[in-house]
């Protein structure tokens, strides 16, 4: 069947296209959802007004999701999840997870397409996540998981505790090891630290 579209249809056409498509397709999803009507003369006719209608929207959206992915930009998101001691998750975190929360923070429908993870988040951590909100704009957000029995910001307060001893205890070891190079200039403790290693 030749229909001509009445506006964008993803992987399909654009707007003001006239293109032949199956019957089944035409009849039972394109017409239906007012993408598109059969390309009788008369909507021949308004090819170029459809035309141009679909360039304004699709100049509106694009104008849309640049001011969304402003608002989204930096933003973090977090997912409460049960995990083990090691930090394994209990599932994963996937795209239509983070899908689902950015669109509850929005207000908007965000695509799980969009959410650009390569497989599922499987620790406990923070992850910088990009999302393609339009072929034309992206975004970056943090997607924190943190385990379940604690708050997002409590689990990185501990994480932050936890890390600034280690950072102390290392800056102590360097300290001692440089005043020690110097007397170490026998042959004997150099030798000593490769098989230390091995």
């Amino acid at each position: 069947m030749r229909v001509v579209f009445l506006q964008d249809v993803a992987g399909v056409a654009q707007g003001g296209d006239v293109k032949e498509v199956k019957n089944g397709f035409a009849r039972n999803y394109l017409i239906p959802k007012n993408f598109a009507v059969p390309a009788t003369h008369n909507e021949l006719q308004r090819v170029r007004q459809y035309s141009e209608q679909a360039e304004r929207t699709r100049l509106r959206l694009l104008q849309d999701m640049r001011e969304l992915s402003e608002t989204l930009n930096g933003t973090r998101i977090d997912v409460e999840m049960r995990a083990g001691a090691s930090g394994q998750l209990y599932g994963s975190v996937t795209n239509a997870i983070i899908a689902d929360r950015l669109s509850e923070m929005s207000d908007r429908e965000i695509d799980r397409r969009g959410i650009e993870i390569v497989e599922p988040i499987r620790q406990l951590g923070s992850f910088g996540v990009n999302v393609r909100l339009h072929p034309e704009v992206q975004t970056q957000i943090e997607v924190l998981v943190y385990p379940t029995g604690t708050t997002a910001d409590d689990w990185l307060a501990s994480l932050e505790e936890a890390e600034e001893p280690a950072e102390g205890e290392s800056e102590s070891a360097e300290a001692t090891g440089a005043s020690e190079e110097p007397t170490n200039e026998s042959g004997e403790s150099e030798e000593d630290n490769p098989s230390d290693a091995s």
